[in-house]
């Protein structure tokens, strides 16, 4: 960027911040019904705001779920175009009483900016529209051609920006992409993640007893759903976290020595990590292929663990009775994972 254009970011930062507060406030709680007209109107704010500063052709692009919103400026011949991507829909801020301040009141505290959608993705995705402020306000051009689209829908899938993308709009023509939705892996590090992991989600639905059992009277007998999910829930992982699905590992590629040489270099330290971050005892990393037989220290190894190796997750599970209280009725016939 230019140092013209830096010095109107710094000089206009008070400002910047504040409008990125008043983005926070809007609960764009993408997988919420009760939140569709907070996701429109987080819309409406960007596309207003991608205006102002001068960018062209500025539409809201309607989805069957939560709209896209589409912007370019494309005056600069015979130089690349860049397709910038964010999202301004929200994870639900639950549980609420883990907050220190309020998820949608945006607070600093110790030099930061606490509030839901403040690092994913708000905060990156309005970094975007201010570089280009800054590069337009004072250059009256942009060094690149630039088009951008932002969606609504990132946290829950993306449908609305999938078809979008599969119907091959001219808008989409562009010689790379820039998808500031990862984070700085130090302060003060620029860091430029080239690739993540990608990701199926599904449900596992498991049937038992056609009702449901009192299990003084059944138990042991009859089966019991959340006991089957139990038992193929151990079974996808040894206790090394080694996964244990049968061809789960048969297209993974091992990294190469220069990326786990680019591992090592980065400034990790795995207690602080472990404490501030996880929380919990970490699963040892390298178990599989790579990090361990490549002769990956620990550090990096972990590295590679959290965000090279595929992985499997359970999200949730539940049978039965969920309310205050207790119920004996504990064959319910339908457990979902």
């Amino acid at each position: 960027m230019s140092s013209s254009a830096v010095e109107y970011a710094h000089q206009n930062h008070p400002r910047f911040l504040h409008e990125l507060k008043a983005l926070l406030r809007i609960p764009s709680v993408s997988t919420l019904p009760e939140h569709k007209g907070d996701c429109h109107f987080a819309a409406e704010v960007l596309a207003a705001e991608l205006s102002r500063i001068g960018m062209e052709h500025v539409r809201i692009i309607e989805t069957e779920g939560h709209p896209l919103v589409y912007a370019d400026w494309l005056h600069a011949e015979g130089k690349p175009t860049a397709l910038t991507y964010g999202h301004y829909d929200v994870q639900p801020p639950d549980p609420l009483d883990e907050w220190l301040s309020p998820p949608f009141e945006p607070t600093e505290r110790d030099g930061n900016l606490y509030a839901r959608g403040a690092v994913d993705d708000k905060g990156q995705m309005y970094m975007h529209i201010k570089a280009l402020e800054s590069l337009l306000a004072t250059n009256g051009v942009l060094p690149v051609n630039v088009r951008v689209l932002l969606e609504g829908e990132e946290e829950v899938g993306g449908e609305g920006i999938a078809a979008y993308v599969a119907s091959k709009p001219a808008e989409l023509k562009a010689d790379f992409a820039l998808v500031s939705d990862t984070e700085l892996f130090a302060p003060g590090l620029p860091t430029l993640c080239v690739g993540l992991r990608g990701m199926i989600y599904t449900e596992l639905e498991v049937r038992g007893a056609k009702t449901d059992l009192h299990s003084g009277m059944y138990g042991g007998a009859a089966p019991n759903p959340f006991v089957a999910v139990a038992h193929i829930l151990a079974g996808l992982k040894d206790e090394q976290g080694h996964i244990l699905i049968p061809g789960f590992y048969d297209d993974v590629i091992s990294p190469s020595p220069e990326e786990l040489a680019a591992w090592r270099s980065l400034p990790f330290d795995e207690e602080h990590y472990r404490v501030t971050e996880v929380g919990a005892r970490l699963q040892r990393a390298g178990t599989h292929m790579g990090a361990a037989d490549a002769g990956c220290p620990w550090d990096s190894g972990r590295l590679y663990r959290g965000g090279g190796e595929d992985s499997d997750s359970g999200k949730g599970c539940g049978q039965g009775f969920h309310a205050a209280g207790a119920r004996y009725d504990a064959y319910a016939g339908v457990c979902a994972l």
